[in-house]
């Protein structure tokens, strides 16, 4: 076989760096021990240079690789009735959660009172089957699992940042700061990212101007040059989840370098122990995060997502290591 004859995906072809930005990598202190537990405590963290997606991946650069490849994502394939003993065939079907909030809403506690597992939704029908992305090229992919993003970072020659990586970059080279931008939400008013306005679920004014995912470079461009690392979409990365930081380095020399996060048997909920699915770290909050519910849109932010879970706000971007 030929080189010309050979499919797409097994072509060896040149890392398209073009559009990624370089972090020069440093010590900085990571997390946050004014917030969310999970967050803490702040630990200092050294991370080598590297350079990252100026954006989150888009629809029109999955669609890219999809055509490639012929890649059919975690959402678009029936689960397998061994994977999910128990459950009853009607409930296994391909589909993706999407957020569709009830009228009423009594328990933000549960979730479900505006999330949906959806028949048919998936990344080219991101709000169920009758909806499509015509005009969302530039909207970031979304529906896709960790399987799904970590396919496509390794078809394009990169791979999925670090937790630790993710942070530096988010940051700006604003070590410390409350938001990537500073220490101010809206600084004269000016929305920075593409978060909620309003009372979550109930009330959403949009006066960012988007009520879903919005172009990716619709915000600003944090200190580094890179755009959406706050708010639009969540984002994967290659860390396992941990409930917490471990405590910061008594000195200098011992400060972690380049960590990796924790142990898969670590990942598990704990809250649901019949259930063992590992969950990976994600970064960055999402449009749906708002004060009165989710103030995650900062970069010391975090949560644990299931690898097998795909949903309407998270999406992800690619980083290459040792081209700095």
């Amino acid at each position: 076989m030929t080189l010309s004859d050979a499919p797409p995906e097994q072509i060896e072809r040149p890392v398209d760096v073009s559009d990624m930005i370089r972090i020069p990598g440093g010590i900085f202190r990571m997390g946050s021990d004014a917030h969310y537990p999970e967050e803490a405590p702040v630990h200092r963290v050294k991370v080598e240079g590297f350079r990252i997606d100026r954006t989150p991946v888009t629809n029109r650069q999955f669609k890219a690789f999809v055509r490639a490849t012929g890649y059919k994502t975690f959402a678009e394939i029936p689960p397998a009735p061994k994977d999910y003993p128990g459950a009853l065939p009607n409930m296994l079907y391909a589909g993706s959660l999407v957020f569709a909030p009830q009228q009423s809403v009594t328990n933000l506690r549960d979730w479900s009172q505006w999330w949906q597992f959806l028949k048919g939704a998936d990344w080219r029908h991101p709000y169920g089957p009758k909806s499509n992305i015509n005009v969302l090229d530039h909207h970031p992919v979304v529906h896709v699992s960790f399987a799904d993003a970590l396919a496509y970072s390794q078809w394009a020659g990169k791979d999925l940042p670090t937790e630790a990586e993710w942070e530096f970059a988010a940051r700006g080279g604003l070590d410390g700061a409350e938001f990537a931008w500073g220490d101010e939400f809206t600084p004269d008013g000016v929305h920075m990212a593409n978060t909620w306005q309003g009372e979550f679920p109930r009330q959403n004014v949009n006066t960012d101007g988007y009520e879903r995912t919005s172009p990716v470079t619709a915000f600003p461009p944090n200190g580094y040059g890179v755009h959406d690392l706050i708010g639009n979409v969540w984002e994967w990365t290659t860390d396992w989840y941990a409930p917490k930081h471990d405590a910061d380095a008594p000195k200098a020399c011992c400060i972690p370098e380049n960590p990796r996060g924790a142990r898969e048997e670590g990942s598990y909920d704990a809250a649901q122990p019949n259930i063992r699915i590992p969950r990976k770290v994600i970064k960055g909050g999402s449009h749906l995060c708002a004060p009165n519910y989710c103030r995650r849109y900062r970069p010391a932010a975090r949560h644990a997502e299931q690898v097998d879970t795909s949903t309407s706000h998270l999406g992800f971007r690619c980083v290459v290591r040792g081209m700095t």
